[in-house]
C-alpha cells in the first residue's frame, strides 16, 4: 500500500486540534506515520503548523496554536541576522552534475531542508560496507580544552574519510558540494555513524561557540562550521530521527534522504534554532554520513 502523501481538511484540523491542546510534534506524527502517512511528509506538515503557529497546509487558514511562538519570534529574540541563504530558495529539484535530488521542505529561518534522493541505494550501502570493519566510538569537543572525548550523551560508533579519499568518495564530495553550494575544500571528511538499539545523541550544536575555550583550537583550521548534512543509509525500523528541539521538527530517516541546515552567516554569527540531536534507535540500527562545512578551506 502506498503511503499517503496529501493532506485532507480532516487531517489538517486534527493536527491543529491536538497540537493546540499541547500534545508534542513528535506525538501527532507517530500517530500519523501509524494511519499509513509518509514519515517524511507528516514530519515536514507537522512541522509547518508548528513554525508558522496561525495556517494551514498549502497557506489554508487555520487557528492560532495557543502558546506557540513563531521561529522568526525566536530568531529575532537570538540577535543572529538571517542573510541569503546558500541554499536554493525556489524549485523542488536540485540538479548536481550527477544525481537530481527532490527537496521535501525547505524554510528560511532557519535555513532547514529535507531531501530525497540524494544517494543511490547502491551508494549507501557502499559506504557502510566501507565502514563497517573500521567503527570506532565517536567523541565531541570538549568545551574547555578542546581535546576528543568520549562522553555518554553520544553513543554512536563512526569513522572518516579523508576528502576524495578515492574515486568513490571524489564522487560524493563533489555532489554533497554542489547540493551545499560551497567550495569541496572547504569541506571537512565523510563522516560515518552508526548507531545500534539505545544509540543516540543528545540535543547539541554543530557549530564551535567562540565563547568556550576548546573551540579555539578547532577555529584555527578553516574557521567555523556553517553547514551540514545528514545523509540516511539506511531504513530504521523504530525510532532514530533527527530531531530539532527549537522548531518541533524531527525527520525519520530513509534510505538515500538526507536533511541540510546552515547556521553562520557572513559575520560569523552563529543560529541557536538549529539545535539538534538523533533520537534513541527503538529497534534496529541507523548509519548516516554527515558533513560539516567550514567557512575557509579546511586542513
Amino acid at each position: 500500500m502506498s503511503k499517503i502523501t496529501h493532506l485532507s481538511p480532516e487531517w489538517q484540523s486534527w493536527i491543529l486540534e491536538n497540537l493546540g491542546r499541547g500534545c508534542t510534534p513528535q506525538s501527532v506524527v507517530e500517530v500519523m506515520v501509524e494511519k499509513n502517512f509518509d514519515p517524511m511528509f507528516a514530519s515536514a506538515i507537522v512541522f509547518h503548523f508548528v513554525s508558522s503557529g496561525n495556517s494551514g497546509a498549502g497557506g489554508l487558514p487555520g487557528p492560532a496554536i495557543p502558546g506557540a511562538q513563531s521561529a522568526q519570534q525566536r530568531a529575532i529574540q537570538s540577535g543572529y541576522v538571517y542573510e541569503t541563504p546558500r541554499f536554493p530558495q525556489a524549485g523542488s529539484v536540485i540538479r548536481t552534475g550527477d544525481r537530481d535530488v527532490r527537496v521535501v521542505v525547505r524554510m528560511e529561518k532557519p535555513v532547514v531542508a529535507v531531501l530525497d534522493g540524494l544517494l543511490s541505494q547502491e551508494e549507501c550501502d557502499e559506504l557502510i560496507r566501507l565502514s563497517a570493519n573500521k567503527l570506532k566510538r565517536s567523541t565531541i569537543v570538549d568545551p574547555q580544552t578542546g581535546r576528543e572525548e568520549v562522553i555518554d550523551d553520544r553513543t554512536s560508533l563512526g569513522t572518516f574519510f579523508s576528502l576524495r579519499e578515492n574515486e568513490f568518495i571524489a564522487r560524493l564530495d563533489e555532489r554533497v558540494s554542489q547540493l551545499m553550494h560551497w567550495p569541496v575544500e572547504n569541506g571537512e571528511g565523510l563522516q560515518i555513524l552508526n548507531y545500534r538499539v539505545g544509540g543516540e545523541y543528545k540535543p547539541h550544536y554543530d557549530y564551535f561557540p567562540e565563547q568556550d575555550p576548546g573551540s579555539h583550537v578547532h577555529l584555527k583550521s578553516g574557521g567555523q562550521r556553517v553547514s551540514t548534512l545528514v545523509m540516511y543509509l539506511n531504513d530504521v525500523d523504530e525510532g532514530g530521527e533527527t530531531i530539532f528541539p527549537e522548531m518541533g521538527l524531527s525527520v525519520s530517516p530513509k534510505k538515500g534522504s538526507a536533511v541540510y541546515f546552515e547556521y553562520c552567516n557572513s559575520q560569523g554569527q552563529v543560529d541557536p534554532l538549529t539545535l539538534h540531536g538523533g533520537a534513541p534507535v527503538i529497534k534496529g540500527e541507523k548509519w548516516i554520513a554527515t558533513k560539516w562545512m567550514r567557512q575557509r578551506i579546511f586542513g
